[in-house]
């Protein structure tokens, strides 16, 4: 259990750490980099989780630190996957709002055609 305990809080610092550098970077107007920026929060979320399970492993009975990080694993990936898919909408949604390009009006089968 103390093998689990400690790559559950290692895994909690890392995410952490990222999630922290994340924060710091400047805004950019790439869409990647604006879901990876807003997905840290959650990144911070699942880094606390992960520290809690790692702790209540440590402290607490075998059984109950089984299924802490059980719980703490899967609560996590589930809160990071959640940021990631809310982030992921909301970017498309503005690039759909996004106006399109004078020159081919949102006809793009006709650039593509008129290249040949």
């Amino acid at each position: 259990m103390v093998v689990a305990a400690v790559l559950c809080l290692c895994a909690g610092v890392a995410v952490g750490i990222l999630g922290l550098w994340l924060l710091t970077r400047p805004r950019a107007d790439d869409p990647r980099r604006q879901i990876l920026r807003t997905v840290a929060p959650t990144q911070l979320a699942a880094a606390v989780m992960l520290a809690a399970g790692g702790v209540v492993a440590l402290a607490a009975p075998h059984e109950t630190g089984v299924l802490a990080v059980i719980a703490c694993v899967v609560g996590a990936v589930a809160t990071v996957a959640a940021g990631c898919w809310q982030s992921a909408k909301v970017v498309a949604r503005s690039e759909a709002a996004a106006p399109v390009d004078a020159d081919c009006a949102g006809a793009c089968a006709s650039c593509a055609l008129s290249c040949r």
